[in-house]
Order: C-alpha cells, then structure tokens, then sequence
C-alpha cells in the first residue's frame, strides 16, 4: 500500500512538472503577414542563397521583438487568414499593410498609425489613358487582395465586377492576361510592381479612403502587448527609424 502511495505522488508531481511547461511562455513573438506585398513585407533569395522575408514591416516586427526579449518567428500566410489566426492565437501579432477599419477594431486589438501611404490605380500601359479617373472604372474588372481595404474601395465603384484574390502576384497575373482591367493596390506596392514588371503601369486615377494608415493588430484581450507595440511605434517614428526602414525596403523592392 506504501508503495502505491509513493506511486501516486510520483505520478501526481510528474503531472504538475508537465502542466507547469505546458503553461511556459514561449521565448518567441510569432509574426503573421502575406509576404506578397513590397516594400511592407516580400521574399527574396539573400546572399546565402536562401529564401528570407524582408520588408519595413518586418523591421519594426524585429524591434518590437527587441524591445519584448523576444526571439521573432515569422509566418507566412495569405492575408485574409491573419485575422483568424491572430484570434486564435497561433500568431502574436499581425503587421502586414493593415488598415484599421471599424469591423477590424471590433474584432482585435489596433495599435497607433505607424505609416500612412495613398491608394493606387494599376492597368496595362496601353490602358492609362483609358482608366485615368475613377469614374473610367465603373463597370470595369477590378482585381483586388481579398479581404483588403482595396476590396472596400472596388466595392463602392459602380456596375464594377471584382476579382477578388489571396495574392497580389496573383491579380498582377490576372491584369497582365487581359482577365482584369484594372488593379487597386496600395501606392508603395503599386510602385514596386510597376518597377519590376514590364508593361503596366500606374494611372491617374486617385481612390479615396478614410482608411490610408497602418497599424499593428494584437488580440483584443492582450492590452499589455499593445501598449508595448505602441511604445515601440512611438520610438521609431520619433527617431525616424520608420522612414529609413521604408527607403531600404523600397530600395532593395527595386531589385
């Protein structure tokens, strides 16, 4: 009976020890974006010859991490899952061009405005003329980021017929293929692609959004990591660390 008893209580600290590292924190701060979007986040193949994801974004994932003691882990997925995945609690934090619309701000938690940029209009060259306004899109094909604030925008032009897709590799393909007219993207992403793929180009046209800046999304519940990503957003601003990490990322975009 003694030695059941023994037993027992082995068996009983045994469960605790593993319930204690079942609770740990991890030493990682888990970063989800859509790497399809330059100058914020992309890939590139570095000068080891292996796959890495850069970006502003990125950037100030790394200091936040920094500032946290954290290690970042990156995951890559498409944008209209980050949301989910952060309410879920697989990813820490989301920094991937998000715009803080009302439903987002209902759904999780908004940091401060760290960038704010203009929307795009992009078409095939010999089409720039044809799409100079934003009254020329209605009734056009418009390929949009699902679930994106350039959805939004496609969505209160007239008689417009939406494409809306996970990638923006995915909508350039469609614009070069005839399958869509034209493009909203944001402008520094616009940009980007123009600089790198022949044959289309930004118009005249100027959507218009009351939801132009970028901010970090926590869960709604993790107040405490907010006000750290705040903190750090307050930082580099202030010491124009975002502006730099905007003109490397551009830069190496270009590329």
């Amino acid at each position: 009976m003694k030695k059941w008893g023994m037993l027992l209580t082995a068996v009983l600290m045994a469960a605790v020890v593993l319930s204690a590292c079942g609770t740990k924190k991890s030493d990682n701060l888990v970063l989800g974006l859509s790497a399809d979007f330059p100058p914020y986040e992309f890939h590139i193949t570095n000068d080891q010859g292996q796959d890495e994801i850069v970006g502003f974004d990125v950037e100030i994932a790394k200091e936040i991490a920094k500032d946290l003691g954290k290690e970042l882990e990156i995951k890559d997925m498409n944008f209209d899952s980050l949301l989910n995945e952060l309410e879920s609690g697989r990813v820490d934090l989301v920094i991937s061009g998000l715009s803080p619309t009302p439903d987002r701000a209902e759904q999780v938690g908004l940091s401060n405005i760290y960038y704010t940029a203009e929307q795009a209009i992009v078409t095939l060259t010999e089409n720039k003329d044809k799409y100079a306004t934003m009254e020329s899109l209605e009734g056009a094909n418009i390929g949009v980021q699902k679930s994106s604030i350039q959805e939004e925008i496609a969505q209160g032009i007239p008689g417009a017929k939406m494409t809306s897709l996970a990638k923006i590799n995915d909508i350039i393909m469609q614009l070069q293929s005839g399958r869509v007219d034209a493009a909203v993207l944001e402008g520094p992403v616009a940009e980007a692609f123009v600089k790198n793929v022949e044959g289309i180009t930004i118009t005249d046209a100027k959507p218009e959004t009351e939801d132009d800046g970028y901010v970090v999304g926590v869960k709604k519940s993790n107040q405490e990591l907010l006000d750290q990503v705040n903190k750090t957003l307050e930082r580099l601003i202030n010491d124009g660390s975002i502006d730099k990490f905007v003109a490397e990322a551009s830069a190496l975009a270009e590329k």
